[in-house]
């Protein structure tokens, strides 16, 4: 049975045999969605393709994850509603593709580019493959007992990106990469406290029960959106966990130097902003999604440059 799509991706057709269409495909899928930051910009230009690869990867991985849900505001522009099973044998396809030999035939264009930079730079494929256990778990998992659960998908799913950042510049010291791990969980839990509602329009909830009961926050009120006050308290203290996480992170950008400097620096800028902007709706995350705007997108970048 055929599965269905909801990537925005190029339409290629059989005639893409080069590694250079390949990654002029993925530059192409890269510039035309939708992010806060514009991806691979702030890399020298004979990295940007490799880059690019890297992101349309997981990009497409998680469009098929979490495109289209039925009835929410999510299927808005998705070109089709995928069904959970339909989501899994798209994702275990891709991982099989992720795994094949390259240029092995019938490979996605995507993998055409990955696997040479892959091979060219030396990268782990566990990256990739933890990176697709946590898409697959966003299919089939919508709650999380504890921290502990939250922080492991946290883990695979945003983790593995600051290590390959990192490694797409040839920084390979643990150290570097355990810093950039604080960073980008960090950024994946303000992600979470940002998007609750977004969230419950898919049935997910990432406020671990364990928290939630603590702070008598039922999932009645999540999705009844009462931002009471155990409501606030609760994301208070997420929020107040996250910028812990954050600073254990920061110190990264003082080991880096140019444009990964630049890069590191603004998405731990971006990140905090974001815990910033949730305080500054007193933590209502339930009727109102604190959002980053140009404006603060140029404020960010000037305090990155001088910071």
């Amino acid at each position: 049975m055929p599965v269905a799509t909801v990537s925005h991706e190029p339409n290629l057709g059989p005639s893409m045999k080069t590694i250079k269409e390949a990654y002029d495909a993925c530059t192409r899928l890269t510039r035309a969605h939708y992010e806060n930051f514009p991806v691979g910009r702030l890399v020298p230009r004979d990295m940007q393709p490799h880059v690019h690869a890297v992101y349309a990867f997981a990009r497409h991985a998680d469009d098929l994850a979490d495109e289209g849900y039925a009835g929410s505001q999510a299927t808005k522009g998705a070109r089709d509603v995928m069904t959970q099973e339909e989501r899994l044998a798209a994702l275990d396809d891709w991982e099989r593709q992720l795994r094949a030999a390259p240029g092995t035939p019938g490979l996605h264009f995507i993998f055409i580019a990955l696997h040479e930079t892959i091979r060219k730079l030396d990268l782990p494929l566990s990256l990739f493959t933890d990176l697709l256990s946590a898409f697959k778990q966003d299919v089939v998992k919508r709650r999380y007992a504890d921290f502990a659960e939250v922080l492991d998908y946290c883990r695979r799913s945003a983790n593995p990106v600051g290590r390959l950042v990192l490694l797409l510049h040839g920084k390979r010291e643990e150290e570097l990469h355990l810093l950039a791990d604080h960073i980008c969980t960090g950024l994946q839990l303000a992600n979470f406290w940002q998007d609750v509602a977004v969230d419950l329009e898919k049935d997910r909830i990432y406020l671990p029960e364990d928290d939630r009961k603590t702070y008598g926050v039922t999932e009645e009120v999540l999705f009844a959106h009462r931002a009471d006050t155990a409501y606030r308290k609760l994301i208070e203290f997420q929020v107040r966990r996250t910028q812990e996480i954050f600073d254990r992170g920061a110190p990264l950008t003082k080991k880096l130097k140019g444009l990964l400097r630049l890069e590191i620096r603004l998405t731990w800028l971006g990140g905090t902003k974001i815990l910033r902007k949730i305080e500054a709706l007193n933590y209502d995350t339930l009727n109102h999604r604190p959002k980053l705007g140009k404006a603060d997108m140029v404020a960010l970048f000037f305090q990155a440059l001088t910071s």
